[in-house]
């Protein structure tokens, strides 16, 4: 396994001062690799995205508790801006791009806080659009009548620009039809091969996100109940019939069959 690049160290997050949304969340993510963040909706994935990347205050949240590092030094206290200056860029769920821009303009933002020449720009735009051959033909659209695959395509690339050593993906995958799902994931593979960028995603298609991960953490009601290698989570049979719909004949329901052994598990 590579050094660690990110390691969240039970943390809690709290919004508003009274409403805790994340208690005790661990993590790890080596250099080079690519972690999934699994659950259902509301289970604490994006919270998580939002305290590695300093984007709490932006919801009136705040970590309480624990601490984060980031290539071994303490992060959570950093701005957002300081995080993209030292190479963690976050993709925002949701396909959030300047809709009054072309694609190369949202494209060219991505640059904005590097101190690098055109030269170096023209060539990691080249570099881009290689990746995301639909960008190039798309160029001088506005961002805001291109399709939502294209749109996630341009938020990514954007990231892209920033030359990140480690993306936060928040759910890629939403909203977009299966083939384009599965083009994003191919391309994030390819970052991550060929690039070198690790990648932590928060997904809740489980089953494609186990596809491309290295390794897993599985979030409910704001705790980690489950982590191991993508390959050990996509063959137990829990997570088979709770997160892939792949339940055995005569399986009891959720709460009564694993109610117990999870609940003892995060009060261990």
């Amino acid at each position: 396994m590579s050094q660690p690049l990110l390691k969240v160290n039970g943390i809690e997050v709290i919004y508003n001062h009274v409403i805790l949304v994340l208690k005790g969340v661990s993590l790890t993510v080596p250099e080079g690799g690519v972690v999934a963040l699994l659950g259902s909706n509301g289970a604490g994935k994006t919270t998580t995205l939002r305290a590695v990347s300093s984007l709490l205050k932006a919801e009136r949240g705040e970590v309480t508790k624990g601490h984060i590092e980031y290539q071994g030094q303490r992060i959570d206290k950093l701005t957002p801006y300081d995080l993209v200056s030292r190479g963690v860029v976050q993709v925002m769920e949701g396909r959030h791009c300047f809709g009054h821009l072309t694609v190369e303009e949202n494209l060219l933002t991505g640059a904005y806080t590097r101190k690098a020449s055109r030269a170096e720009i023209a060539q990691d735009l080249e570099k881009v659009y290689a990746y995301f051959p639909r960008l190039r033909q798309r160029r001088t659209s506005q961002a805001g009548y291109t399709s939502g695959g294209e749109q996630q395509m341009t938020a990514v690339g954007r990231a892209l620009m920033a030359r990140p050593k480690m993306i936060l993906l928040d759910e890629p995958s939403m909203g977009l039809a299966p083939q384009i799902v599965e083009e994003i994931f191919e391309i994030v593979r390819d970052l991550n091969k060929k690039e070198g960028v690790s990648f932590l995603l928060a997904e809740q298609n489980t089953n494609m996100a186990l596809r491309y991960a290295d390794y897993g953490y599985i979030l409910e009601s704001g705790r980690v109940v489950m982590d191991g290698s993508a390959p050990d989570l996509a063959s137990n049979e829990d997570v088979k019939e709770f997160y892939l719909g792949l339940a055995k004949e005569g399986r009891k329901n959720f709460r009564q069959a694993k109610f117990y052994r999870r609940r003892k598990r995060w009060l261990s």
